[in-house]
This record gives structure tokens, sequence and C-alpha cells, in this order.
């Protein structure tokens, strides 16, 4: 069976020590849509858009710093350890979602603070982009076909040949259309529901299908990290499930108190 064969330049161009990269524009571009989005919301409650500039930096920053951190100390802390000053290189690649989201609560915790708003109805506002950002990062590592699947001769499944001439379960596009679903589904319940339910249920909701997918789809990727655990789960599975519990507890937290306020 002939399969699929990905040999796609993950530079859009170069010049000199110069790279313009599929993935960073990819992930760069992910925060202007989200930015585009919760203008929209914004909009939509009678809030003030302007702050949203700052928003954008604060994800940005959060991001990058908490998915660097996540990366170096969870998937290869033998090198990072070593070799310290390679944590500064993000250009090089090496960026965790686990620790991107992390660094993403607490840069929105200092923005809350800073320009007086809600926390917990920033962060069910921002949960609705953020799916999709998640989406855009995945795309992102298909074209630098990184974060593979183990081997498959599912018809679907794509070659890398940057990488080998295996056929393998194409696992960034099938995180990438659940990250889809997941904010079609987020954007549907906060548009049919009341403001006041939305601040409460959509942050649980968001930890709950993003990371309970993200663990199962780690049954088809090679193991990322760079020593062995003595465990049944990937790196990845073990990073996802408090955040599956938080949103859980998140969830029956909301429930409850929505049920308390129609009593």
């Amino acid at each position: 069976m002939e399969h699929f064969i990905w040999n796609t330049d993950p530079d859009i161009f170069t010049f000199g020590s110069l790279q313009l990269r599929w993935y960073g524009v990819l992930f760069v571009g992910s925060f202007f849509v989200g930015l585009m989005i919760m203008k929209w919301i914004y909009k939509r409650e009678a809030k003030n858009p302007l702050v949203l500039d700052n928003l954008l930096l604060y994800a940005l920053v959060g991001a990058v710093i908490g998915a660097r951190l996540a990366h170096c100390f969870f998937y290869e802390p033998d090198f990072y350890l070593s070799h310290p000053l390679e944590i500064l290189k993000v250009w090089e690649g090496g960026l965790a979602s686990h620790g991107g989201l992390a660094g993403v609560l607490v840069s929105f915790y200092f923005f809350s603070k800073r320009y007086n708003t809600s926390y917990i109805w920033l962060l069910s506002r921002v949960a609705i982009p953020g799916a999709l950002t998640a989406m855009f990062v995945r795309i992102g590592n298909f074209f630098n076909s990184e974060i593979l699947g183990l081997p498959s001769e599912a018809p679907w499944a794509v070659i890398f040949a940057r990488v080998d001439m295996i056929p393998r379960h194409p696992v960034q596009l099938y995180e990438a259309i659940s990250y889809l679903i997941i904010f079609l589904i987020l954007l549907s319940i906060y548009k049919r529901v009341s403001p006041f339910f939305a601040t409460k249920i959509l942050p649980g909701i968001f930890l709950v299908l993003l990371f309970t997918a993200r663990f199962f789809l780690e049954y088809t990727k090679t193991r990322q990290e760079d020593y062995i655990i003595d465990l049944p789960f990937t790196a990845g599975q073990m990073l996802s499930i408090p955040y599956i519990i938080a949103g859980a507890v998140w969830i029956a937290w909301a429930l409850r108190s929505s049920r308390k306020k129609s009593a």
C-alpha cells in the first residue's frame, strides 16, 4: 500500500542565519486569531477591548516561558541540567504544551490583577481560542515532522521523509482535529448558556476535553522523553492527569454552585 509522503521544508525561507519557519508563523499567528476572537467576546459582553493587545503580550510570554521550561525539565532534564544556557535557545525548538498552559495561567493571573479583571471570567473566555491555539501548534509540529506517531499500516498513515521512510500515525493531525472539535464545542456552549454559567463551566470543560484527548492520543505517539520511566504512562500522559482531575473538580463545582443559585 502506498502512503502519503510528507517532505515539506519546515522553513518558509532562510536568509543567512535568519530563518522563518512554518511552526513560528502558526504559533504566533494562533495568538492573533485568538485576539480577534477575544475582541468579538469583549464587544459581545460590552467590555473594553483596548486592553487586549496587552493580553496578547502576556499570553505569548507566559506560553513561551512555561512551554520551554516544561520541555527542558520534563522531557530532556539530563541534557538541560548539564547545559543550562541551552534553555535560553527557544528558537532551536522544544516547547511542551502542558507547561505552555501553566505559563499562560500564571501570566493571566498577573494580567487580571493589573487590569482589574475577574480571573475566572478571563480564563473562561480565553479557553475558547485556547483550543484553537493548540490546533495551530500541532499543525506546526506536522510541518516540522516532529512528535511522531507510532508505525502504522493504516491507509491514512504518513511517511515523514525527513525522519525515515516508515509510515506512521499522523498524530499531530489527530490532535489538531480534536482541538478544532473542542473549540467548536466550547464556542457552542458559550453562545447557548448564560454568561454567568459560561464563566463557571468553560474552564473545566476545556481542561477535561483537551487533556483527555491528549491522554488517549499519546498511545499512538512515539515516546518523547529521553529517560525511562517504570510506569505504563508517558510523560505527556502523566502531565495530563492533573489537568483532567482539576477540570473534573471544576465542572463539579460549577454545577453545584449553579444549582445552589437557582434553588
